[in-house]
C-alpha cells in the first residue's frame, strides 16, 4: 500500500514541476570526487540531498566503482533527489547532474566515458511550498491526522503520505479492512509557492473475520495453531487483533516465522478470510555456558529444550547448573530443574505450566537442600502485563546458626509483572514493576506465613547529543508469620553483591546474632540509583550508588542495619545489550575485609 501510494503521489506531483540533472563516474579502482552546489553546505536540505544520493556512496573514499556504475548512479539520482526535494517541500526545483562537465542524462548508459574524475550535483530548490488547501475525506471518527497537513503549513510529500496512512488506518481500526486511497488531486502554483491537495478515501464495507486457514508445513497440529492464534472469527475486523494473533504464535517459540495474510476477496456477505503462513523453528535446542568470578568461582550450566513436545507447541526445558566451584563465598551449589509449558491451555492468552527443581545451596551463612514441584497458570494480559498463579510443594533440609531444620510447605505463588521499559536490556525510558506473594502452609517443621517481594524500577532520559539516563530501583521484601528461628533459612533475605549493593561482598549483610553467627533477615530494603551518560555512539559511563537494609522484624521499622556502596562503570553497546563493567567500593556498613569489587555482565545492572 505504501509503495503504490508513493508512486501515485510522485506521478501527480511530477506533472506540476520541472527538473533537470547531471552526474559523474570513474574507471575501475579510480576515486572520483563529488560536489553539491546551489544549496548551503551543512543545512538540513544539504544533508537530506547528500543522504539520498547514490553518487555519494559511489564516490566515498573506500569506493572503487567502474565508470558504468558511476554513470548509473548519477542517472538514478534524478528521481531519487526529486523525491527528497518533494519530501522537503520543494516542488519547483531544478536538478542538474554533470560528470566532468557533461550532462549525465545525455550520456548513453552503454557507452560510458573511459574515466570520470568529478561529478557535480547542482540543485536550485526554489521557494519552499506551503499548503493552500489540505483536504482529506471521508475520515473515520477519532482519526488523528498529522498537524502538518493543514492550510498554511509547509507542504511535503511525507506529510501527505502520513495523512493518507492515518486516514486508512482510522478506517481499518473501525473494521474497514479494505480502505484505500481512491483519488487525489494535487495542484502546484509556482508563482505563489503553494500546493492544493484533495485526497479521497474509499472506506469499503465494514468486515468481520472469516475462517483462519493455515499455509505451510508444520509439525504443530492445525487445531492447536488456530487455538493459539485466537483469532476472533465472526467478530468485526481489527488490525490489533490480527497482530495479536501473530504475536501469540511467535511467543510459543515453535515457529521461526509467522505471517497473517488478508484475503483479496470478501466472502459474502461481509467475511474476510485470513491465512496464516508459518514455518517451524528447529524443535530441539541445546546450549551451555560458563562464568568466572574472582569471589564466587566458576559456574557452568547447560540446558536442553524441545519446542513442540506433544505436537501442540508445548515447550519442555531441562536445565542444570553447578556454581561456586573454587569460590570463596561459600561451597558448591547444584541445581537441576525442568519446566513444561502448554500455550493456550484455557484460552489464547492463558498458559499452563508445571515445574520441578532439585537444588543445593551452600552459602556462607546457611546450607539448604530442597525439592520443589509446582503447577499453575500464566495469564498474558498484554505485551506489558503478565500474571501467574500456582500451587506448589516444597520440602527442604536447611542448616544455619539456629541449627538444622526439616520442613515441608504447601505454597501458593502469585506474581504480577508490568514491564513498560522501552528496552529490557538497556532501558532509556519507562518503568518496571514486579510483585511476588507466596503464602505458605507449613505441613511440618515451620509455621504458616507469607513471603513477599516487590521490585520497582524507573527510567528517564534527558538530552539528544549526549543523552543522560537516570535510573532508580527500589526493592522491598518481607517474611511474615514464623519467627526468625522458625523461618525457612532459604526464604530469608541477605544484602550485598551485584543484585543489591555493589561494592559489598555477596550476601554479607544479615542479622548478627552475636558470637560470629549471622542469619538472614525477615525484612529487606534495597535502593539503587544510576546516572548513565552516553559519551559516544557505543560507549557510555555510569555513576551509581546502592544501599541495602536487613532487619529481623517482619516489616521494615528501621531497627535493622544498613550498608552501602558506590562506584563507576563502563558500558559498551552491542546488538544483544551493553557489556557492563562496574567498579565499586563499600561506603558504609559493617567491616567485611573487602574494599573493592568488580562486576561484569551483559545488560544494564537493572
Amino acid at each position: 500500500m505504501a509503495r503504490s501510494t508513493t508512486d501515485r503521489f510522485l506521478a501527480g506531483l511530477r506533472a506540476t514541476t520541472a527538473a533537470a540533472a547531471v552526474l559523474w563516474g570513474s574507471s575501475v579502482g579510480f576515486a572520483a570526487s563529488l560536489d553539491i552546489t546551489g544549496i548551503e553546505k551543512g543545512s538540513d536540505l544539504y544533508e537530506a540531498v547528500l543522504g539520498g544520493s547514490l553518487l555519494r556512496e559511489q564516490t566515498a573514499e573506500d569506493a572503487t566503482p567502474s565508470t558504468q556504475e558511476l554513470l548509473a548512479a548519477a542517472q538514478a539520482d534524478y528521481a531519487r533527489l526529486l523525491a527528497v526535494l518533494y519530501d522537503q517541500g520543494y516542488f519547483a526545483a531544478v536538478i542538474k547532474i554533470t560528470v566532468d562537465g557533461v550532462d549525465a542524462a545525455s550520456i548513453a548508459p552503454v557507452s560510458p566515458p573511459a574515466q570520470i574524475n568529478k561529478a557535480v550535483i547542482d540543485v536550485q530548490p526554489g521557494k519552499k511550498f506551503s499548503f493552500a488547501k489540505a483536504d482529506i475525506a471521508p475520515i473515520a471518527p477519532k482519526t488523528e491526522l498529522p498537524d502538518g497537513f493543514a492550510v498554511g503549513q509547509p507542504a511535503s510529500l511525507g506529510v501527505m503520505k502520513t495523512a493518507v496512512s492515518k486516514g486508512i488506518t482510522g478506517w481499518r481500526d473501525q473494521g474497514h479492512a479494505k480502505a484505500a486511497l481512491e483519488d487525489q488531486q494535487i495542484t502546484a502554483r509556482v508563482p505563489d509557492s503553494t500546493l492544493s491537495v484533495t485526497l479521497r478515501l474509499a472506506p469499503g464495507p465494514r468486515l468481520r473475520f472469516g475462517d483462519l486457514t493455515i499455509k505451510g508445513e508444520s509439525a504443530v497440529r492445525q487445531g492447536r495453531i488456530i487455538k493459539i492464534a485466537g483469532l476472533p472469527t465472526g467478530q468485526v475486523y481489527s488490525e490489533e487483533q490480527l497482530d495479536l494473533a501473530a504475536t501469540r504464535l511467535r511467543r510459543t517459540g515453535a515457529f521461526s516465522s509467522v505471517a497473517m495474510i488478508e484475503a483479496d476477496k470478501i466472502t459474502a456477505p461481509d467475511l474476510l478470510p485470513i491465512t496464516v503462513q508459518v514455518a517451524d523453528a528447529p524443535q530441539r535446542r541445546f546450549g551451555f555456558g560458563a562464568e568466572l568470578s574472582s569471589l564466587e568461582g566458576v559456574t557452568v550450566s547447560t540446558y536442553w529444550m524441545h519446542r513442540n513436545l506433544l505436537g501442540g507447541a508445548e515447550n519442555l526445558r531441562v536445565e542444570g547448573e553447578v556454581s561456586g566451584i573454587g569460590g570463596s563465598s561459600g561451597g558448591t551449589d547444584y541445581r537441576l530443574s525442568t519446566r513444561f509449558e502448554r500455550p493456550a491451555s484455557f484460552n489464547a492468552d492463558t498458559n499452563f505450566y508445571a515445574l520441578g527443581k532439585i537444588e543445593q545451596l551452600d552459602e556462607e551463612f546457611y546450607f539448604s537442600r530442597q525439592l520443589d514441584v509446582e503447577a499453575g497458570i500464566e495469564r498474558i494480559a498484554s505485551a506489558e502485563r503478565t500474571y501467574t498463579l500456582g500451587l506448589g510443594l516444597r520440602t527442604a533440609e536447611t542448616r544455619d546458626a539456629f541449627g538444622t531444620q526439616n520442613y515441608t510447605l504447601l505454597t501458593l505463588p502469585l506474581t504480577a509483572e508490568h514491564d513498560y521499559r522501552d528496552n529490557r536490556l538497556d532501558a532509556k525510558d519507562g518503568f518496571y514493576a514486579k510483585a511476588s506473594l507466596m503464602p505458605f502452609l507449613a505441613l511440618s517443621g515451620s509455621a504458616n506465613g507469607l513471603r513477599s517481594y516487590v521490585d520497582l524500577r524507573g527510567y528517564k532520559t534527558f538530552g539528544i547529543t549526549r543523552p543522560v539516563t537516570f535510573a532508580l530501583r527500589g526493592q522491598l521484601g518481607s517474611v511474615y508469620g514464623p519467627t526468625l528461628a522458625q523461618s525457612p533459612a532459604d526464604y530469608l533475605f541477605y544484602s550485598g553483591g551485584g543484585g543489591s549493593v555493589r561494592g559489598q561482598p555477596y550476601q554479607t549483610l544479615g542479622v548478627d546474632l552475636g558470637g560470629g553467627n549471622t542469619v538472614g533477615g525477615r525484612s529487606f530494603v534495597g535502593i539503587s540509583a544510576e546516572a548513565r551518560v552516553a559519551v559516544r555512539d557505543k560507549i557510555g559511563i555510569v555513576a551509581f550508588v546502592d544501599a541495602g537494609y536487613i532487619g529481623s522484624e517482619q516489616f521494615f521499622d528501621g531497627s535493622g542495619q544498613w550498608h552501602s556502596g558506590a562506584g563507576l562503570g563502563v558500558r559498551y553497546a552491542t546488538g544483544i545489550g551493553p557489556i557492563r563493567v562496574d567498579f565499586a567500593v563499600p561506603t558504609s556498613g559493617p567491616e567485611t575485609g573487602e574494599n573493592f569489587q568488580v562486576y561484569i555482565g551483559i545488560g544494564q545492572s537493572f
